[in-house]
Order: C-alpha cells, then structure tokens, then sequence
C-alpha cells in the first residue's frame, strides 16, 4: 500500500468539525469515490470528528490517500489525548454513551467504513483508524 498525499487538521472545536468535513468531501471526490461512498466517509470523519472534540478534549486528523493496486483509497486517523476508553467493546454498542448523544457515533462510523480500527487506552487517548475504497 501506497501513501500519495497526507494533510493533518486540528479538530479542537465545532467549527473544526465542520472544516473535516468539507476537506474530507474534497478529497473523496478527488480520488473518486462514488456520491455513496462519499456520503459514508463525510458522516463518519463527521462522527468521529466530534467524539473528538467532545470526549477526547481536541486532537487532530491525519487524511491520507493511499493506493493498493488500482485501488484507491482515503485513511482517515482521529487521535486525541483524552481520558480514553476504558471498555471499546461496549462503547461500540449501539445506544451506550457517556454524554447525551444516541450512542450511535463509534458503531456508527464503523458500519459506514471498509475498514475501522480503535485503540484506545484510559487515560492516554484514543485513535481510530478509518478507510473507505474506491
């Protein structure tokens, strides 16, 4: 696999969770994911976008194109420096949350991407990994 462009955000507020989405729509349109596959990545960076802002205190996400083969692809990284997930298992569970959302938004960007990935520990943060493919 193949990293052709990398662009790091800061995403510490509302208004940074808007500016992940538009940049994160630009480049899904630019390696060409379909208007679906579009929508999929732009919700779910938007999902994670504010579990960052609002659990994990602020952070970062790191987008990467990437290419394996004839597949192209967009890796989205969520890092933040939080207080962490102490059970990922059941906050992947659909209705569990620890604020006042639908607890919908870790199960939720997982369904809507090709690949998820979640490490997290209490304490010292968290990252999620996601990627959509052409």
């Amino acid at each position: 696999m193949a990293v052709t462009r990398t662009e790091k955000l800061p995403v510490h507020v509302a208004s940074d969770v808007v500016r992940v989405r538009q940049v994160v729509r630009a480049w899904a349109v630019q390696i060409g994911l379909n208007l679906v596959d579009q929508t999929k990545i732009v919700t779910a960076a938007s999902e994670l976008a504010r579990n960052t802002v609002i659990y994990g205190g602020g952070g970062t996400v790191e987008l990467e194109s990437i290419t394996n083969g004839s597949r192209r692809g967009l890796r989205l990284t969520f890092l933040d420096y939080g207080p962490g997930i102490a059970d990922i298992d059941r906050a992947l569970t659909d209705g569990f949350t620890t604020g006042t959302g639908l607890g919908l938004g870790l199960g939720g960007a997982r369904r809507l991407s090709n690949e998820f990935e979640i490490r997290s520990q209490p304490g010292a943060g968290t990252t999620v990994r996601i990627t959509r493919w052409t």
